[in-house]
């Protein structure tokens, strides 16, 4: 971390008649963006389906089949909605080991490189989830008797709200100059 940041302030927890006092923080849902309330969605779905599926099967010993399958679809849909929240905030793997020994320019062309190769990515699986689609037809899930191509509409909603963040990070690091890729330490410093 950098030597500028201050040290946090240091909370007392005891006043002076020795009683407990502890502020929260403020909460701020702000930051959350719509792909990330719908994952959040999938998610609490996925854990009612896993509590309904534990609870027949070992309380009314009477197991419901169709809940792993669900499961297993809310699960993928869970993925593939948060990561376009991961695009957003930048916070997916780099390898960033060879920005630090090539000079700036070049890593800045290599950043502006890797960030249209993102969209790219993202737009092409929009295309090809799209084409799974055409081609599966009126295919219908296994014990579930719902379309398919349902649980494959999700992942190509995850991967079009990916490329329009990709796009969105693409802006933002071409206005400041950089990228995480060529200063990593903005995000550990939270910056992102």
């Amino acid at each position: 971390m950098s030597d500028n940041i201050a040290p946090p302030p240091e909370e007392h927890v005891l006043d002076a008649t020795g009683h407990m006092h502890v502020t929260d923080a403020p909460i701020d849902l702000s930051r959350y963006t719509l792909e990330a309330w719908i994952s959040f969605a999938f998610f609490w779905v996925l854990a009612t389906d896993i509590f309904y599926q534990f609870f027949t099967r070992y309380a009314l010993n009477d197991s419901a089949a169709w809940t792993e399958e669900i499961a297993r679809y809310l699960l993928i849909s869970t993925v593939f909605i948060a990561i376009a929240a991961s695009v957003r905030t930048d916070r997916h793997i780099h390898v960033d080991f060879f920005y630090r020994l090539l000079p700036a320019p070049v890593c800045r062309v290599l950043s502006t490189l890797v960030d249209l190769i993102r969209i790219a990515f993202f737009a092409y699986a929009v295309y090809l989830t799209w084409a799974m689609m055409q081609k599966m037809g009126n295919y219908r899930m296994t014990i579930v008797d719902l379309p398919m191509n349902s649980v494959y509409a999700v992942c190509m909603i995850g991967f079009a709200f990916s490329a329009v963040r990709a796009v969105q990070v693409l802006i933002i690091n071409w206005r400041r100059g950089y990228s995480v890729l060529e200063r990593p330490e903005i995000a550990i410093e939270g910056q992102v």
